[in-house]
């Protein structure tokens, strides 16, 4: 049953026109997700940084700092909170406010982990 699955699922897949995304690694991050309000990326500012080390959003002149608002620094944290405990999709929930993204969200010098 499982092996009538996995052909189907090749034959879909292989004879679909639109492009396969690929993990080169299987690396993926976390990142708040754009219709979240204020308060809730506050809340998962508080939440992951109160478990790992945040330094790298809130000092002025780091590399995340900027741009400077709760969307970027939200998703930084959340980030950092995901990748430290071990990339479980538990671990980018955030009340369902967080998506996980295959594509490195990283930016000029502020890279992702």
């Amino acid at each position: 049953m499982a092996k009538a699955i996995l052909t189907i699922f090749f034959l879909l897949v292989s004879c679909s026109s639109a492009p396969i995304l690929t993990l080169v690694d299987g690396q993926t991050w976390c990142v708040a997700k754009p219709s979240s309000d204020n308060a809730i990326l506050q809340q998962n500012i508080n939440f992951a940084c109160s478990n790992v080390d945040c330094r790298s959003i809130f000092q002025e002149g780091c590399p995340c700092f900027s741009p400077n608002n709760l969307m970027n620094h939200a998703s930084i944290a959340m980030n950092l909170y995901y990748q430290t405990k071990g990339r479980n999709p538990w671990n980018c929930h955030f009340g369902n406010s967080a998506l996980v993204v295959m594509t490195d969200p990283s930016y000029g010098s502020c890279t992702y982990e």
